[in-house]
């Protein structure tokens, strides 16, 4: 998920994508993948399924990691996809791109699993077949150059509202929030990343084409409500 993805994605949190460079010594290689992994298969879909309200996940489709990929554990029947998205979903140049730690749940509309999610589905095959960051960076120039890897399609977005994400070391959940994937625009196009704008947005590279804004909501997917500070 570039940049979603980050993821893409991750593709995820602010407070990740501005993590200061000198702390990138921590994770300067992938770590051995049993760290990334969740040892209990169920607790890896109930985990996927907190990123969003029962109302949207319960009819999700779920996919868990495997040995070779991501794979679905879960069929669906409302378009939406599942997922806990590991430290490689973030931005190339994010400091904790290895770190073994983070677990990212998201829940991705249709047009999200269309256009969004492959392109993370396809960079965990890279890292599980032992490809190293650099290399992905050629592949994902290269997929980006010949249309395997496409924009987003319009109305793609994502629920991040686990109260058990861990999404950095710094602000470890961080708070709920919607992310939006378009095509590469500049952040001033929601008016994001401006003083008292509700708005937070990350704006693509040329590996990662796609600009993420991120929208603060105020209760988790269990209904709870966030505390204030986490809302601006």
């Amino acid at each position: 998920m570039t940049k979603f993805f980050l993821i893409v994605l991750m593709l995820a949190s602010a407070s990740s994508i501005h993590a200061q460079v000198s702390k990138s010594a921590r994770y300067p290689t992938m770590a051995p993948i049993e760290q990334y992994r969740i040892a209990n298969r169920d607790d890896e879909i109930a985990l996927a399924r907190s990123a969003a309200p029962p109302s949207i996940s319960a009819d999700a489709e779920v996919l868990v990691l495997g040995n070779h990929g991501f794979e679905t554990a879960v069929k669906g029947k409302n378009g939406f996809v599942c997922i806990v998205e590991r430290s490689w979903g973030a931005g190339f140049e994010n400091a904790e791109f290895w770190n073994p730690k983070l677990r990212s749940p998201i829940c991705f509309n249709a047009p999200a699993a269309h256009s969004v999610v492959p392109q993370f589905l396809k960079r965990s095959e890279w890292v599980l077949a032992g490809a190293s960051k650099q290399e992905m960076i050629e592949r994902s120039k290269a997929a980006y150059a010949n249309k395997s890897f496409i924009a987003p399609d319009p109305g793609s977005m994502c629920y991040m509202l686990s109260p058990r994400a861990y999404l950095s070391d710094k602000d470890s959940h961080w708070m709920p929030h919607l992310m939006f994937f378009l095509p590469r625009v500049a952040t001033s196009f929601w008016g994001a990343n401006l003083p008292a704008s509700p708005i937070i947005a990350f704006e693509g590279s040329d590996v990662d084409p796609v600009t993420v804004f991120l929208v603060p909501v105020r209760k988790w997917s269990d209904g709870t409500v966030a505390p204030d500070h986490h809302v601006n």
